[in-house]
């Protein structure tokens, strides 16, 4: 098996590649958590134990420590690598929810994702480069933003205050007021965007929770294995994880693994996938300003409808290393190499990463000197990878037939505007079981006070009901995946 074609034999994800492409926001990285371990030894037992360490898994320690019903509980996340750098840590930095394309609940509950991040960050003053935009997604046929209208106007009736917050751009004068080439077809304008530096976020909540003793964080201790075992004195299962460093058992086990879930839990291998994407940080022309909008660009350039690109963009000024650049990410469609099934970010996909440093010369007016540029200078290129949910939707709650373990993930490349609140419902809904309630009834609750989709939810019906699609690489090559309405 090659290293491009890090995947297992039975279909399942393979563990995080020891070595890495070279993340832009992992190039200020916190010293305090390079390397960590709260403990010299991994504990031998802990009361609850996460299992990966981005946006959901810091998610899931920050809401257990908020919780009074986990006070004295000991909690330990286990990272493969380093704290997160994984998605979280290799992303494009868009918190930007997506309102007309998969129905009002998940519109109104990734709103409320963005507002709890954006809250979080002002509250505490992180210096994580958060910026409040606009998203502005291009359409690039007529196809495209005629089924963005119909999408559009069933969300006014559904959900008319939602509606509200999006805008359609058809004229050529609207489209160069956002610097969107003229030749493009449509574009829409949302509110409640965000753009952000990722590690930083999720590094400062790390570090405020090992700091206060509210959390034991191993890095560098990949999960290789979980077994299971029932009828122990307690009355509780128990769950042991296996790593090259020893053993740690919890009654209660939260994988907050996302593209890597199958690896350790080989029964999801066909239900959250590991899809390869490319990303880049580009130096913008000289003289240029900074952009108004974080962007997506839907079937630009002959890319595939269903893998938008998406850009946001630095400060120019008043932050470390203040370069303007431009964060973009896509280019699917001209990917050299297999990124569907594949688990290895160590790689640089050449295909894709020339048509991220000459696309937005393209699409977008840069300004300033851009006019005399063939492509833009990229000073950092690496990938990521992603989960990709074979129903489009994450995957959120109990994993059945296993009592006390848990799972969070498969985001489909969407999970800056989903994995916060996802975490705290998984937190709900784990210590709801460990206090004796009723699961199901604080399920139920959650989706009437808009906590989480019922769409997310796991069940044996959903998971039967997801193996009746398409499989993720038939639906992705027939341009279904990610861009259905359900």
């Amino acid at each position: 098996m090659t290293a491009d074609h890090a995947i297992s034999n039975n279909g399942s994800a393979t563990l995080p590649t020891p070595k890495s492409t070279a993340s832009f926001w992992h190039s200020e990285p916190s010293e305090f958590l390079l390397g960590h371990r709260t403990t010299p030894e991994l504990p031998s037992v802990a009361d609850i134990v996460i299992v990966g360490s981005g946006i959901t898994g810091t998610s899931i320690a920050r809401f257990l420590a908020e919780d009074e019903r986990s006070k004295y509980k000991s909690i330990v996340i286990l990272e493969a690598r380093e704290a997160c750098w994984g998605a979280t840590g290799r992303n494009g930095g868009h918190c930007q929810p997506l309102l007309f394309d998969r129905g009002p609940d998940v519109a109104a509950f990734e709103l409320r994702n963005v507002r709890a991040v954006k809250s979080y960050i002002e509250k505490h003053n992180i210096p994580c480069e958060w910026r409040s935009v606009s998203g502005c997604r291009t359409f690039w046929s007529e196809d495209l933003i005629a089924q963005a209208e119909q999408d559009i106007k069933l969300l006014h009736k559904e959900a008319p205050d939602i509606g509200k917050m999006v805008t359609v751009i058809r004229d050529a004068a609207g489209l160069k007021r956002h610097q969107v080439n003229t030749s493009c077809a449509g574009a829409t304008i949302t509110e409640g965007a965000g753009s952000l530096w990722p590690y930083k976020y999720v590094a400062y909540i790390l570090e405020e929770l090992v700091k206060k003793g509210n959390l034991n964080l191993q890095t560098t201790t990949p999960v290789t294995k979980i077994s299971h075992l029932s009828g122990t004195n307690s009355g509780q299962s128990r769950h042991t994880l296996h790593t090259p460093r020893g053993t740690i058992s919890a009654s209660t086990v939260i994988l907050a693994t996302n593209a890597y879930t199958s690896a350790i839990l080989p029964s999801f291998s066909d239900l959250i996938v590991p899809v390869r994407g490319e990303m880049s940080a580009l130096i913008p022309p000289k003289n240029s300003k900074l952009l108004p909008n974080s962007y997506g660009m839907v079937g630009a350039l002959n890319q595939p409808s269903n893998n938008d690109d998406y850009l946001i963009q630095r400060p120019f000024s008043s932050v470390p290393n203040p370069g303007g650049h431009l964060m973009f990410g896509g280019g699917r469609g001209s990917c050299s190499l297999p990124c569907v099934g594949i688990s290895d970010d160590s790689i640089i996909d050449e295909g894709a990463a020339a048509y991220l440093r000459q696309a937005l010369l393209e699409v977008l007016d840069l300004g300033g000197d851009s006019e005399q540029l063939s492509e833009l200078e990229a000073v950092a290129q690496w990938t990521g990878i992603m989960g990709y949910s074979r129903d489009n939707h994450p995957w959120v709650g109990a994993v059945p037939d296993q009592p006390g373990l848990w799972l969070c993930g498969g985001y489909t490349g969407h999970g800056m505007p989903n994995g916060t609140l996802c975490g705290k419902a998984v937190v709900e809904m784990a210590l709801a079981e460990e206090n004796g309630e009723d699961v199901a009834a604080v399920q139920e609750k959650m989706i009437k006070n808009g906590d989480m989709p019922r769409n997310y939810l796991i069940s044996k019906e959903r998971i039967e009901r997801a193996r009746a699609l398409p499989t993720v690489e038939v639906a992705d090559r027939e341009g279904t995946l990610g861009n259905t309405r359900f």
